[in-house]
């Protein structure tokens, strides 16, 4: 009886391993995006970071109620960071321009896209008040 639990628990823990195996594994390198935003009366500010990304030419599109706008493309690995402002002092440093009510129901999606217009990631955010 002793020898018969024996075989049966390791043929349980045999099949129990294969199983654990054969399950999908998130990768560990997956592109992850996040987006941060702050609106004020006469301001719209939206940053999308993005992580994990092989290397390649990137752009982010955000989306805020029926508003929409892309960053130009940017080559780059790992971390690609993008701006986008009303603001015109940012505006000259680089942002994306926006309008200053480009951000809708307090709410942005920011997805980035590679070369061939597919998205790598996506998030959404709640944006700040100022």
């Amino acid at each position: 009886m002793n020898k018969l639990m024996i075989k049966s628990s390791t043929a349980m823990a045999a099949a129990l391993a294969i199983f654990a195996t054969s399950l999908p594994m998130e990768d560990a390198n997956a592109a992850s995006v996040r987006v941060k935003c702050e609106k004020s009366a006469n301001r719209s500010k939206v940053s999308v970071d993005g992580r994990g990304l092989p290397s390649g030419s990137y752009r982010v599109r955000i989306i805020s109620g029926d508003n929409a706008k892309r960053s130009p493309l940017v080559a780059g690995a790992g971390e690609i960071e993008f701006d986008f402002d009303s603001d015109r002092g940012n505006i000259a440093a680089g942002a994306t321009a926006i309008g200053s009510s480009f951000i809708q129901s307090n709410r942005v999606t920011g997805q980035i896209k590679d070369s061939h217009g597919f998205t790598v990631a996506t998030a959404t955010s709640v944006c700040t008040a100022k």
